[in-house]
């Protein structure tokens, strides 16, 4: 994503911000700011080593060699993040970032994995040795129970997608190995790429919401807005193939995306069902791909939204032999400490959004009403021009 942008929107400025979809998680209660900026001011000092910059210019990413391009990489191996704002409002943190887009975009991950492990550390904090061994033998028990259902499954194809959100790293690196001893080739890989790089396997993932999200807050009319979803696309089908051309088709409501989009994305591998009803959405792709012409059996779908081991196993059972299924399993595979420390280590909704390209808001709408952002002025004149209608509201785990 990150060398897409550099390469069509290298002067794009943007501001990112920190959001809470669950407000009864007071994080500023609970995470000490001067840890906190200690830990921002340690990411802003990080760059590539050698060894890193290496793999990332030699390795095969999606069967293809030198994925990344000498002058991003010349790039890439300076860049230094840029500055934030922090202040404390009402028990949250309001944290931002604004700058270029190639560097801000960077912030996400970082910022967002530091939060979610320094509130982990908060509460880990009161527990003594034995509270803690026990805290986290059961949290292995419950994974590896995960584990022994979902080996069960036929034909299961399943990526570690919860970087983001999850306890700490070191238990998302014990979760990768947990998958790679327990599932072996139905584990695809992670999203993470120092661990895929640690532990010698397949660094995977797809584009995010802020591609859309950005190009159209640049739009100048209705018109172009109505097209920016799909010149995102055009400029990612310039710079990728194979499996890194999945849609991401619900940003701006699924069903008049595939409605309204041209031919050639048809052709494209596949689409990642990220919102509302995971089983609906995939339907719609279903259908839009025989309107089409095409065979959804060759079609590959990505679910990865609130995935726990019960929707794996209804929704592979579900579409198994009607299309190639896959899952990015995040938060629940990296983060499910729910009643082992009461509700206190409980995962929740934490994010980082684009919330403005040079000078204006940005807005996604979602297949879920939930998940919706952006001022309510721009909000109704996205669902305007879009035509989005009644929405069903799903509740936000995580």
């Amino acid at each position: 994503m990150c060398q897409s942008i550099f390469r069509n929107k290298p002067d794009t400025t943007v501001a990112f911000s920190l959001i809470n979809r669950s407000s009864s998680i007071r994080l500023a209660d609970l995470v000490d700011e001067g840890e906190l900026r200690e830990q921002l001011d340690h990411v802003r000092s990080l760059g590539l080593s050698r060894g890193e910059s290496t793999w990332l210019r030699g390795n095969t990413f999606y069967g293809k060699r030198q994925m990344f391009r000498p002058d991003f990489m010349e790039w890439f191996e300076q860049v230094r993040l840029p500055d934030y704002h922090l202040e404390k409002r009402d028990g949250q943190y309001e944290l931002t970032f604004e700058g270029r887009w190639p560097e801000v975009m960077l912030w996400e991950i970082p910022v967002l994995t530091v939060l979610m492990e320094l509130r982990s550390r908060a509460v880990l904090r009161d527990m003594g040795k034995f509270e803690l061994q026990i805290l986290y033998a059961r949290a292995m028990s419950r994974l590896w129970e995960k584990i022994e259902r979902l080996r069960r499954i036929d034909g299961l194809k399943i990526a570690d997608f919860g970087t983001r959100r999850r306890h700490s790293y070191l238990w998302q690196d014990w979760c990768v190995q947990a998958m790679q001893e327990g599932l072996g080739d139905a584990f695809t890989g992670t999203s993470n790429c120092a661990i895929a790089m640690k532990r010698d396997i397949e660094a995977i993932g797809t584009n995010a919401h802020e591609l859309p999200m950005v190009y159209a807050a640049l739009a100048n009319s209705d018109a172009e807005l109505a097209e920016a979803p799909y010149r995102v696309l055009a400029d990612w089908h310039e710079e990728h193939d194979g499996n890194l051309r999945m849609i991401l088709p619900d940003t701006y409501g699924t069903e008049g995306f595939l409605a309204r989009a041209p031919d050639w994305l048809s052709k494209w591998t596949g689409i990642r069902i990220d919102s509302g009803d995971p089983a609906a959405g995939a339907e719609t792709a279903i259908r839009w791909w025989q309107a089409r012409g095409e065979d959804p059996r060759e079609k590959l779908v990505i679910f990865s939204d609130g995935l726990d081991v019960d929707k794996i196993e209804e929704l592979q059972a579900r579409f198994a032999g009607r299309v190639k299924v896959s899952f990015g399993w995040g938060t629940m595979l990296t983060n499910d400490f729910r009643g082992l420390a009461g509700d206190r280590l409980a995962p929740f909704s934490l994010v980082c959004k684009a919330i403005s390209a040079n000078g204006r808001p940005t807005v996604k709408l979602s297949d879920n009403p939930n998940k919706a952002m952006g001022p309510k002025d721009e909000i109704a004149r996205y669902k305007r021009v879009f035509g989005i209608g009644d929405q069903v509201a799903q509740e936000i785990v995580v």
